[in-house]
């Protein structure tokens, strides 16, 4: 299968997104934030519905979009009132982007793709293009990195050790946005839950110690995504539903390795 440059291409991008979606996930999972996540994926559609409508890349507007909703997020302060106003965002993204299909109808064909993702229609131009987003992902995720596990894990000492909290959650929403964006180019819109927050969770249930559950999340995004595309390519079968499907499992079979050692 790697005879093929499109494959090839799949296999680079999905490496690259599995890496940046399971450290940030990670995160996103230890700080109780998946819901602010899934929204965010949300907020991309209607940013690349309405880019294509004016003729710009739909890619470059499902980043735009997410990464101003990814501050905006980060700003809103206390949980409660954020999930509220989270919630109201997400489907009034999807109003909108509904809306900006109308008017642009030839547009419409690729919404599935939109919606799904297709790994298999990324080009030489887009993975490039996903390695510089995912650098400077991981190098915003280093620089933030102790505060945001202090923040994360003790979050009123934090506080009082001088940790400027709402900085930080808004810098690692931006991260989270832009990670977003790009796990958007393999599982779509709807399922980007698959590549950010499964990975995250399992690892969650196999060790206690952050930095290695970061590594461990990460090879599993990465050893899900590997072997979802080769599924795929064997049985064609759609990627996302491989990797979505795999995630369960690896998901479920932690929580049983954990029950496990409890007992």
């Amino acid at each position: 299968m790697f005879e093929y440059e499109f494959m090839r291409n799949a296999f680079v991008a999905c490496t690259i997104v599995g890496i940046v979606a399971g450290a940030v996930g990670y995160f996103l999972v230890l700080r109780g934030e998946t819901f602010a996540g899934h929204a965010l994926a949300h907020v991309g559609f209607p940013g690349a519905t309405g880019a294509a409508l004016i003729g710009f890349s739909p890619f470059f507007g499902l980043t735009v979009f997410t990464v101003l909703a990814g501050i905006g997020i980060g700003l809103l302060g206390e949980r409660a009132h954020r999930d509220v106003a989270i919630g109201i965002v997400l489907t009034l993204s999807l109003g909108i982007g509904l809306l900006f299909l109308h008017f642009y109808t030839a547009y419409a064909g690729a919404v599935t793709s939109l919606l799904f993702g297709n790994v298999l229609g990324v080009s030489q131009v887009t993975v490039w293009i996903l390695a510089g987003l995912g650098l400077a992902c991981l190098v915003g995720l280093a620089v933030i990195g102790r505060p945001l596990t202090f923040a994360s894990l003790q979050p009123e000492l934090a506080e009082a050790k001088g940790v400027r909290l709402e900085l930080i959650s808004a810098l690692f929403m931006v991260i989270v946005a832009v990670t977003t964006a790009e796990a958007m180019q393999i599982v779509g819109v709807l399922l980007v839950f698959a590549l950010m927050v499964a990975p995250a969770a399992a690892a969650m249930h196999l060790t206690q110690r952050v930095y290695q559950g970061v590594a461990l999340s990460v090879a599993i995004a990465v050893m899900t995504a590997w072997i979802s595309l080769t599924l795929a390519f064997y049985t064609d079968w759609p990627t996302s539903f491989w990797i979505t499907a795999l995630g369960s499992l690896v998901y479920l079979a932690a929580t049983r390795v954990r029950t496990r050692r409890v007992r």
